[in-house]
């Protein structure tokens, strides 16, 4: 990763630490934004998300799917926050977004969204479901979004570094939250919120077989013209063959949580 002069001088001056440990995978990332100031601007980022969709006409208005989505979140919501103790104080919330994508995210601090497309398309089952968002409440476990807001962060070169130094003006890093979020995951980043989101979903009671069955769908869907996002991703038979060798120990948390 390249990082400007100026980046590297602000980042000395202010005497802080690149390197983070996660509580949840005990890895280190690469982190110059705190908890704090992700999920400041990842709130303000989604609620111009939602605000532009709305605008649209793109925010489901489909009582049914809400409901049935936020049952499923809360399900997972509720394990997260035994994964994860910090995350019980975060300000969850879940939209659907009425478009034809094959995707879903979870931005710091618990803003969720999943599109009807990636529902309909794959005529998903709530076990399906729960392993997508299981999956992307994950990546916020893991602090993804953090370490995307800090790479996108240090590509600017420093352009408003002086608001992280300071912790004080959020909103110049609203832009970057939004940045982040379109942004790939590291491959590693996929492959450790798989790891974790079907362990998420397994302890909030969906099968974890229905992981293996999602990314049998993905890799149908994927075929001749893959979803962009995923170009990143580790390969459909990868990903296939390591949640299939996950699915004997989550089945007793699986077991449990019926």
């Amino acid at each position: 990763m390249k990082f400007t002069s100026s980046l590297l001088i602000v980042l000395a001056t202010a005497g802080l630490t690149a390197c983070e440990t996660n509580t949840v995978s005990g890895r280190k990332q690469f982190v110059i934004v705190s908890e704090e100031q992700a999920q400041a601007s990842s709130a303000q980022a989604y609620a111009q998300t939602l605000s532009d969709a709305q605008k649209k006409g793109k925010l489901s208005t489909d009582a049914a799917l809400n409901a049935r989505v936020k049952r499923i979140t809360d399900r997972l919501i509720a394990q997260a926050t035994v994964m994860y103790p910090p995350s019980k104080s975060w300000k969850w919330s879940v939209a659907v977004l009425d478009e034809d994508q094959l995707n879903a995210w979870c931005m710091p601090g618990g803003k969720m969204a999943i599109y009807t497309g990636i529902i309909e398309k794959l005529d998903l089952t709530d076990d399906e479901i729960a392993q997508i968002m299981g999956h992307e409440i994950s990546h916020a476990m893991l602090g993804h979004g953090r370490e995307r807001m800090s790479r996108a962060l240090a590509t600017q070169g420093g352009l408003v570094l002086g608001s992280v130094v300071a912790g004080t003006d959020l909103s110049g890093l609203a832009p970057v939250a939004d940045i982040a979020l379109n942004l790939p995951n590291s491959r590693a980043g996929e492959s450790e919120a798989d790891r974790y989101g079907i362990e998420l979903a397994a302890r909030a009671g969906y099968d974890p077989r229905a992981a293996v069955k999602l990314w049998q769908k993905m890799a149908g869907a994927s075929k001749g013209n893959p979803p962009k996002f995923l170009s990143t991703h580790p390969a459909p038979d990868d990903r296939i063959q390591a949640l299939t060798a996950l699915i004997p120990k989550m089945t007793p948390l699986y077991e449990k949580a019926r």
